[in-house]
């Protein structure tokens, strides 16, 4: 595929679930299968648990919050994002489990902001701009919705991911320690960056 190719973007529907769930485990460098493996039945894949969650119409991971960058049947990436409450409602930290504490800690700090929670690129589509198009949906999201600004966490040594997030005009504000779990592929810091979206709520 030309990579001058313009992906169409589209809201996600129940049947991209399956999809959905290896992307969002993919943006989640293996954060959400670890989750879904602790929920899981016996026998059962932790992905195929996760498209069943996806697949609901509650949840931070509901497909209702996705978009996907589609071109006929094949979907080459998708956006999880969603305007954050203001203020912030997160449960009691000793309820939220080990590995996701930083996470929560960190958007927290950004309490109405349009939070990018999950964007991901198939490997097969890498290098074509999706990421790109993707974000770009975010920014149009977070207009629309009234949000002062656009809030993402990546993890510091995720270096091409964060190099995007800077060309886009995104900046580093916060860091948490990362809580590491067997496999995981990075140590260091999450970072929380944002960008102003030019909107007044």
């Amino acid at each position: 595929m030309p990579d001058n190719m313009k992906w169409t973007i589209r809201k996600a529907q129940v049947e991209d679930a399956p999809k959905l769930a290896e992307l969002m485990n993919i943006a989640g460098e293996g954060i959400p299968a670890h989750l879904w493996e602790r929920m899981v039945g016996p026998g059962e894949d932790a992905v195929a648990f996760g498209a069943r969650r996806v697949a609901r119409t509650e949840g931070g991971f509901s497909y209702t919050s996705a978009y996907v960058a589609a071109c006929d049947a094949a979907i080459a990436g998708m956006l999880l994002g969603y305007r954050l409450p203001d203020p912030y409602e997160g449960g009691p930290l000793d309820e939220v489990p080990s590995v996701v504490r930083p996470l929560v800690e960190l958007e927290a700090l950004v309490p109405g902001s349009w939070y990018v929670n999950a964007v991901a690129t198939d490997a097969v589509y890498r290098g074509q701009g999706v990421g790109r198009q993707l974000m770009e949906q975010a920014g149009q999201l977070a207009q629309a919705s009234k949000a002062e600004a656009l809030s993402l966490i990546v993890a510091e040594e995720n270096a091409r991911a964060r190099r995007l997030y800077e060309k886009l005009g995104y900046q580093v504000i916060a860091q948490r320690p990362i809580i590491p779990f067997p496999g995981f592929p990075h140590s260091g810091d999450w970072v929380l960056m944002t960008k102003d979206t030019g909107s007044t709520a």
